[in-house]
């Protein structure tokens, strides 16, 4: 089944298995709550080169600027300093490419940042809602990897990094995967794993998520509280969970109370259950604990 739909010429979102959800409420579920994470890569693991000093051996190169370059071995990850870094090769747009390319804005960085087709664009989307983020690199580095004896190179779709370290990503749908993918990704995981950081493979998303995390974000910018809607939505959550038409109903203003409803569940004070299709039905609650995160 396709979550969502959109015109992006050859991309589409993932498609995801049916009878996989699980009930998630926004307000608490995190990034591996939501996407579909690959893991066939752990059995090409014992191709890679990994004795003793492959960690000196591996090497990761990092751009810091429009020519300065510096070379760094797994083994000091670590020392890198990645708020200084930009993307390791350019992107490119051109009228004739197959995949599309652009820039998406996030509102965890205040700023836009590069993805090179629709599946890129859909993780910092979700990544900027559940991922307590603090910033995304892409295409942070290139890495450089032995397995067999023979030379592989890698570089890595985004480095976020988040309230709970640094986390590396790749996006790919799983009908694209081929063996020589996964012999990269797992390279990728246990240069991650030396640095003590995560790594995951993006496949697509659960049930109904992309589509109601794109919903959330019509008013995740800032939105000025008139006649205190926020306090009247907050006050009439508490009694919940209810129905979003309950909720917006009960305010003063149910127009206005739906935009500032979105903009509260994008914050995360106040939780949706992402098991249903987002609308009227959608059951929303306070959030039971601080936010994760809170935005301008």
């Amino acid at each position: 089944m396709d979550v969502h739909m959109k015109d992006s010429g050859a991309s589409s979102v993932l498609r995801v298995p049916e009878g996989t959800q699980r009930e998630t409420w926004s307000d608490s579920c995190g990034l591996e709550d939501l996407a579909f994470l690959h893991r066939g890569f752990t059995e090409y693991a014992h191709q890679l080169d990994l004795d003793e000093r492959w960690a000196r051996r591996w090497t990761t190169r990092w751009k810091f600027g429009q020519d300065a370059a510096v070379t760094y071995s797994v083994r000091d990850l670590n020392e890198v300093d990645v708020s200084r870094t930009v993307p390791v090769r350019r992107f490119t747009w051109r009228t004739d490419q197959y995949h599309r390319p652009g820039l998406e804005y996030m509102v965890s960085t205040r700023r836009h940042h590069g993805y090179e087709s629709f599946e890129e664009e859909c993780l910092l989307l979700v990544a900027d809602f559940a991922a307590g983020l603090r910033e995304a690199l892409s295409q942070p580095f290139r890495l450089r990897f032995y397995a067999g004896g023979k030379r592989g190179d890698h570089t890595p779709d985004y480095l976020l990094l988040t309230n709970t370290g640094p986390f590396v990503i790749d996006v790919r749908p799983a009908r694209r995967i081929h063996p020589e993918d996964e012999l990269k990704f797992a390279a990728t995981f246990e240069a991650a794993l030396a640095a003590g950081w995560r790594y995951g493979v993006v496949t697509g998303w659960r049930r109904h998520v992309w589509a109601t995390v794109d919903a959330f974000s019509a008013e995740r910018r800032p939105l000025t509280n008139v006649l205190d809607m926020h306090g009247q939505l907050r006050e009439v959550a508490s009694q919940g969970p209810l129905p979003l038409r309950d909720l917006v109903e009960r305010c003063s203003i149910p127009a206005v109370a739906r935009a500032h409803a979105l903009h509260l569940l994008w914050r995360r004070e106040l939780g949706a259950d992402l098991s249903a299709p987002y609308g009227d039905a959608s059951l929303i609650r306070l959030a039971p604990v601080e936010p994760r995160r809170v935005r301008s």
